[in-house]
């Protein structure tokens, strides 16, 4: 599956890779045709009641991770900053994944208070991931533009620092301009790895740009459950209109405790 898996980042077109939350979503989705199928960190806390970026979903991610790798198809998973400050410590849980045969794993710099991780530090969990399971598919993700920190320089010194340690790919969600796309590719020697953003940007507009991944991220959790509760809602004969939440939104529910709306029934 590894080996499939780094082929489809050199295809005639980019991967499309949808998110999964739980065996059945992502037993769904390879049924469907899709050729790999990545997690979401957010689907996998909200499934366990815990707030994303926490670093408190590990269990939950292997476990689903060796489901999921039952799957026909190559699967990715998402380890968030990799749930352990000491990189030897993350190089043994992707060797373990490996062991399941997942494919790939995605590795952040980015933390939940908003801040980024020095530079050294990914690079140094690179190099142990890669000496621990060199075969599996490595994307280094880095959230400067995500989360508004630094500029496009800055970006590729970090996608150029983690190409050096030995990553397969790299990840710059937020990233949608045409001419920051184009610089992305042209000045990073891996595969470019960019987040889909409704409204902002186009799956072929971004391989045309020469971008060779795009992920759904947690899009697809979020809508499922927008239909979930609109459908729950149209039942009770209530207005069903309800948009999809927000990544914020969702992060809401599983960080403070939950209200109840007044029963529209009651008397």
């Amino acid at each position: 599956m590894t080996s499939t898996f780094h082929a489809l980042h050199h295809g005639d077109k980019p991967l499309l890779l949808p998110n999964a939350w739980d065996f059945a979503s992502g037993a769904l989705l390879a049924e469907a045709g899709f050729p790999a199928i990545g997690t979401t960190s957010l689907g996998v806390a909200g499934v366990a009641g815990k707030p994303d970026a926490s670093g408190d979903t590990k269990e939950e991610t292997i476990a689903l991770a060796r489901t999921l790798a039952r799957l026909p198809v190559p699967v990715t998973v998402d380890l968030e900053g990799g749930y352990s400050e000491r990189p030897d410590e993350v190089g043994a849980l992707v060797g373990e994944l490996a062991s399941f045969g997942i494919a790939g794993v995605n590795l952040e710099d980015g933390l939940a208070d908003g801040t980024v991780r020095p530079v050294g530090h990914l690079v140094a969990v690179i190099e142990a991931v890669k000496a621990a399971a060199p075969e599996v598919f490595l994307n280094a993700r880095t959230d400067l533009f995500w989360l508004g920190k630094g500029s496009r320089d800055e970006t590729l010194e970090r996608t150029n620092a983690y190409a050096d340690a030995g990553a397969d790919g790299v990840f710059v969600p937020g990233v949608s301009a045409d001419d920051d796309v184009r610089a992305l590719v042209q000045g990073t020697p891996l595969p470019l790895n960019v987040l889909h953003l409704p409204g902002r940007t186009d799956f072929t507009r971004m391989g045309e740009l020469g971008a060779r991944r795009v992920s759904c991220g947690s899009l697809l959790y979020r809508a499922a459950l927008r239909t979930a509760l609109n459908t729950a809602l149209d039942i009770a004969g209530e207005p069903a209109d309800r948009p999809i939440p927000s990544y914020a939104d969702v992060q809401k529910v599983l960080t403070t405790p939950v209200t109840r709306s007044p029963d529209p029934q009651a008397t």
